[in-house]
């Protein structure tokens, strides 16, 4: 498996990597939020490009299955119970260049079940975006196309200058997995 070869726990490395190369997500020295870091494949990505002096908050209920490096906080808890003040505690900053978001629902085969899961945890995401996330800052949200699809893209439409429907070449043909990128937070 080529993302184990390359040194990450989950081929959900390559989501991230080309969400970024389209929309230059990180920079040295940004503080990011990671929800639903586990195993730990997006927080190793984003703490190597922004560097020592950058920050990555990780937050999932399980455990990473990564060494976090030296820039790397990992809170064992459930996003959608989490505080933001505890979290930009952490960070010692005025807020988040970026919230990223992999989050998803355990899914039980009912298509319709699965993608309101995915929208009630897309929304949470969001909603600590909006609340962490500082001026100019950006967003990438995970979730499964559905009835509330357009709903959510216009949730991150009111919270962000711009915003991309992005579904990455690495994303599984059966899959109705999407990301939501909000750019530039208002």
């Amino acid at each position: 498996m080529r993302a184990r070869r390359e040194s990450y726990p989950a081929r959900s490395i390559y989501k991230l990597q080309e969400i970024d190369k389209r929309v230059r997500l990180f920079k040295k020295g940004d503080n990011v939020l990671d929800l639903g870091a586990a195993p730990g494949s997006w927080t190793l990505y984003a703490s190597k490009l922004v560097g020592p002096a950058g920050r990555v908050v990780a937050v999932d209920r399980a455990e990473l299955t990564i060494g976090a490096p030296a820039n790397v906080t990992y809170i064992n808890a459930d996003a959608l119970a989490v505080e933001p003040d505890e979290l930009i505690a952490l960070i010692n900053a005025d807020g988040f260049h970026s919230v990223i978001s992999d989050m998803a629902p355990r899914t039980s085969g009912q298509k319709f079940v699965d993608q309101t899961r995915s929208y009630n945890l897309f929304c949470r995401a969001l909603e600590l975006s909006v609340a962490l996330c500082r001026h100019g800052g950006n967003f990438v949200g995970k979730i499964f196309q559905g009835e509330d699809f357009e709903k959510a893209r216009d949730l991150v439409r009111e919270a962000y200058v711009k915003t991309r429907i992005i579904r990455p070449t690495s994303v599984r043909s059966e899959s109705y997995e999407t990301y939501i990128v909000g750019l530039s937070r208002r």
